[in-house]
């Protein structure tokens, strides 16, 4: 496809950035480190790192995988943690000293996690005592010979850490018992770590650095095979985007997205300390109420967050009295995010929410808007510099302008393919080095591209095609409704009908006032007369409503 987005590029931003300006994601850590060594890092829990301290505690980390455990270079090292103070360490240690890291999600059960560790080969892992259970109900049958525990308050020092430590074993019992023999402390690895020297690893664009496993929900999770050189060219890329918005005197960062998760990796822990940011560690993002109390009180310059933390946000009461004179960018990722969350977000903060497209198998980034909109657009963006786009229709033939049709992506963020899964490879990654996203698009004539919907999701009513995020847009727009989801059912009637899932935010809202309301807002075919009301939505770790959990899930168990 032509590159007519090109036009619609903020001022300064190149069709063309260095992707090989650096050789490898440590080289750029390490300059990080050294310009802005007194500066704040990372936050946790009220502790702070500078750029300084973080890099004496990655070069013991690495000093200790290299000469204690002697790892060979290419080892897999797991790490499974959510937001806290070691896993910036821990990840920067191990790609120093030429290690793959393969992130895993510490909610997955025994079974998801038993496939990871051995998928991966592993022999490594750095866990959090809290999830340190799943791991030893699994370890005998995975390749894993060391196992390294972190704890929440190791990191945060004297009294403090040995109270915070006491109340999550003792009093909140969040820290279920485990029996795994020979393991060793995180604070022990620095220790022993720091009584040797680390020698320095070569490190090449070539040299894999993420095992980065997606989400799993349609099937058994794959392990994208990121390397130094995907990610360093996504932070290059981001850089040219963000460079006319963002200073580099120390922007604080909201952090709430698990870092172990593609978005949150490579925006908030890669992205923004290359540009000496202080990111704010939220542990446990779940916990609304203190999550607004961390923004009010480090007033933040950047949030990062998915379209349902969005809305937990706005519906928050306390939320609205936040001072947000340093606000600067709220970019929006990982899921649709709803006109009707957008506009409060805007009302509310005086700031746009700025779309962003990716998955994990562009290391993420692919479109984003420019950082100059004022208000929110429903698009994904444009394309960033060095990327291709093509839009496909089901027999691979290029579509034109405004028609809707797959999206293929090409660029040096794309993935070398799937960890020792050759055929499903093949499946997305074409000879041409085109990938297949399974989204479905349609491209303006300015070149923004608009998500319709993923392919897999898309409903078909009497032969016409429904697309999910239309519906569920439409129905957030109702004041009586919090969260919504739809999805495509068996019908005898239609071929497949719509089932609506929807959190009220109003306890009076019925099934009728709903179906109303999408009468009047959408075509006859797209009116959903199937409604379920429930507490909650399934949702992944990112926050991203499950769809394919609901449409499995009998209508009874659903109610």
């Amino acid at each position: 496809m032509e590159k007519i987005w090109l036009s619609q590029y903020d001022e300064g931003v190149p069709e063309y950035v260095d992707v090989t300006a650096y050789s490898s994601i440590s080289a750029v850590f390490n300059e990080s480190a050294a310009q802005y060594g007194q500066r704040p890092a990372f936050t946790n829990m009220g502790k702070t790192l500078t750029y300084a301290e973080t890099k004496q505690y990655v070069d013991q980390f690495s000093a200790y995988l290299q000469n204690v455990l002697k790892l060979p270079k290419g080892e897999r090292v797991a790490i499974m943690m959510p937001n806290v103070l070691q896993y910036p360490i821990a990840v920067f240690g191990a790609l120093q000293a030429g290690y793959v890291v393969a992130n895993v999600n510490p909610l997955y059960t025994p079974r998801e996690l038993e496939h990871q560790l051995v998928d991966c080969g592993a022999t490594t892992i750095v866990v959090l005592e809290n999830f340190a259970n799943t791991l030893g109900l699994v370890l005998k049958n995975t390749p894993v010979k060391n196992v390294i525990i972190a704890n929440i308050g190791e990191m945060l020092g004297g009294v403090k850490g040995t109270l915070v430590n006491f109340v999550l074993r003792h009093v909140k019992k969040m820290v279920p018992a485990y029996n795994i023999p020979n393991t060793v402390s995180f604070k022990d690895t620095l220790a022993q770590g720091k009584s040797h020297t680390f020698t320095p690893v070569e490190l090449t664009l070539e040299d894999v650095a993420f095992l980065q496993y997606t989400g799993g929900t349609t099937g058994v999770a794959k392990g994208a095979v990121l390397t130094h050189g995907n990610i360093v060219a996504n932070m290059q890329q981001a850089g040219a985007w963000i460079k006319a918005k963002l200073s580099r005197e120390g922007e604080t960062i909201l952090t709430a997205l698990p870092l172990y998760h593609i978005f949150c990796l490579t925006v908030n822990l890669m992205i923004f300390t290359k540009i000496g940011g202080h990111n704010i560690l939220i542990t446990n993002p779940r916990d609304i109420p203190a999550l607004v109390k961390e923004i009010a009180k480090y007033r933040v310059a950047v949030i990062t967050a998915v379209n349902t933390l969005f809305n937990a946000l706005v519906n928050n009461a306390d939320f609205a009295h936040v001072d947000f004179s340093k606000l600067k960018l709220s970019v929006g990722g990982g899921m649709a995010v709803q006109k009707a969350v957008a506009d409060k977000w805007q009302k509310i903060t005086n700031q746009p929410i700025i779309e962003a497209y990716g998955l994990t198998e562009t290391s993420p980034g692919v479109c984003v808007n420019p950082l100059s909109s004022t208000s929110y657009s429903g698009n994904i963006g444009l394309p960033i510099s060095n990327t291709e786009i093509d839009v496909r229709d089901g027999e691979g033939k290029s579509v034109g302008i405004g028609e809707a049709g797959e999206l293929f992506v090409r660029g040096p963020q794309v993935m070398r393919g799937y960890w020792n899964m050759p055929e499903e490879t093949q499946k997305v990654l074409g000879a041409d080095g085109f990938l297949s996203t399974g989204d479905v698009v349609i491209v303006n004539e300015q070149g923004f591209v608009k998500i319709v919907d993923r392919k897999k999701d898309m409903i078909v009513v009497s032969g016409f095609n429904v697309y999910p995020n239309e519906i569920e847009d439409v129905v957030a727009g109702h004041p009586g409704v919090l969260e919504v989801a739809c999805v495509g059912v068996p019908s005898d009637k239609t071929g497949e009908a719509i089932r609506l899932f929807v959190v009220k935010k109003d306890p009076a809202l019925s099934k009728e006032d709903l179906i109303a309301y999408c009468r009047e807002n959408l075509t006859g075919y797209k009116v959903p007369k199937d409604i379920v009301f429930k507490n909650e939505l399934p949702k992944s770790n990112v926050g991203k409503i499950l769809r394919r959990e609901l449409k499995d899930a009998p209508v009874d168990a659903a109610q």
